[in-house]
């Protein structure tokens, strides 16, 4: 857990709640976590999910893993400490979204196990929703696609600390959602996402 270093600070509460703005949209916020190898299909899936709820009337946001790198983490790399930062800062951006109403679709490769419940607990003690999506893909599947040609420079040594490679990734042991993206479809994949939504009460059964 990060240190709080700045001093003399104190949370200053609004008139307008959490569940204000969850009646003004007309949904619950929540935090979709999609974890998995690099290549796995974490974003693929999470863009075509939030088209499907923009189609519903339901309002999401994705954070994607290099889309926040090329900005509010532009300072961190990818060794162990910097991974844990990186998955720090984005859990607590991805904590707003949710106070706000809006589903955050969070798309990280996020390896460890420690730095991910680090995220569900700062959800869970505000009482908000966490669902963990687990992207399962065979290191196989994720290599042939390597869509960004990344596997090819980690497997010549041009990329170090590559997860799958030279350092590890821990799965999930009871994601809320687990998918097998080298088995599935993506319609399938988006369809089971929202079921959960739905039984959950995030998003309307009848949208």
């Amino acid at each position: 857990m990060a240190e709080q270093k700045a001093t003399n600070v104190h949370w200053h509460e609004g008139d307008i709640t959490r569940e204000h703005r969850q009646k003004l949209l007309g949904h619950k916020g929540a935090t979709l976590w999609f974890t998995g190898l690099s290549g796995s299909g974490k974003s693929t899936v999470a863009v075509a999910l939030e088209g499907v709820l923009n189609e519903m009337g339901v309002l999401a946001y994705r954070l994607d893993g290099d889309n926040v790198r090329l900005g509010i983490n532009k300072n961190l790399g990818f060794s162990a400490e910097d991974r844990t930062e990186n998955i720090r800062r984005i859990g607590e951006v991805a904590k707003l979204f949710v106070d706000s109403g809006v589903i955050a679709l969070s798309s990280f490769i996020s390896p460890y196990a420690a730095d991910r419940d680090q995220v569900r607990a700062l959800h869970e003690e505000a009482g908000m929703d966490f669902i963990e999506v687990f992207v399962d893909c065979s290191l196989e599947a994720a290599e042939s696609r390597d869509p960004k040609g990344l596997y090819k420079k980690a497997r010549a040594g041009e990329i170090k600390n590559f997860t799958g490679i030279d350092d590890p990734y821990e799965a999930p042991g009871k994601p809320e959602v687990h998918l097998r993206s080298d088995q599935q479809s993506l319609e399938e994949e988006v369809d089971e996402i929202l079921a959960l939504l739905k039984a959950r009460g995030i998003v309307s059964a009848g949208l």
